[in-house]
């Protein structure tokens, strides 16, 4: 059945929720690559991450399909939605790879790269939680995004130094290939989180 009244704390409660999974992924990849060698382990715990963060998201949809008045347009509370969700499988996507291509250490850029991630979901968390008062928070909403912004063109500069890196000082061509994707699975997060900041953006243009 529809409901016909908006059910506006909800959908920010489930937001809020989303985006503290999204930093517990960032939080536990950025373990990872600081103790590479419980590898199996942390992938455990980043794919229950993964499958929480999968029920909250198929929540929010299946709340989305219940009410009738929205807070927001329904293309927007699905954008947000589903983008969250996809940095969780992003995060789970680089830590199995680290486990199948059994890479060994991250690179100091590497674990630096993980940090930029927990920083960009950090933002993410305060912007997140500041939705539900959108006009009265539009300028603090606007300070998260800018420095997600600035941490991902932070990341795309460290993510060019580690490539040049690593092909002029590693001589296995093997090992090349297996960092240089993780290394690309890293910088397509940011990338990600750069995204979410576009997209909270357009947001708050339209309802602030």
């Amino acid at each position: 059945m529809f409901r016909l009244k908006p059910r506006e704390d909800k959908f920010f409660e489930l937001f809020s929720e989303s985006t503290r999974l999204v930093r517990k992924g960032a939080y536990a990849l950025h373990e990872t690559m600081k103790d590479y060698t419980n590898l199996e382990q942390h992938m455990q715990y980043i794919s229950d991450v993964e499958h929480e963060a999968d029920d909250v998201n198929d929540e929010i949809i299946d709340l989305l399909n219940r009410t009738f008045i929205t807070p927001w347009d329904r293309e927007d509370i699905y954008a947000l939605a589903t983008m969250l969700d996809d940095v969780v499988d992003f995060l789970q996507g680089t830590t199995e790879r680290m486990v199948l291509y059994r890479t060994g250490k991250p690179s100091p850029g590497a674990i630096e790269l993980g940090r930029l991630l927990v920083d960009c979901t950090e933002e993410m968390v305060k912007a997140f939680d500041l939705l539900k008062n959108i006009a009265s928070n539009r300028d603090k909403i606007l300070d998260c995004t800018r420095k997600i912004v600035v941490l991902e063109s932070e990341g795309d500069r460290l993510y060019r130094q580690e490539i040049a890196h690593l092909f002029a000082t590693c001589p296995d061509p093997v090992q090349i290939i297996k960092w240089k994707e993780v290394l690309e699975h890293l910088e397509e997060t940011l990338d990600h989180c750069e995204r979410i900041a576009d997209q909270l953006r357009g947001v708050v243009m339209k309802y602030a």
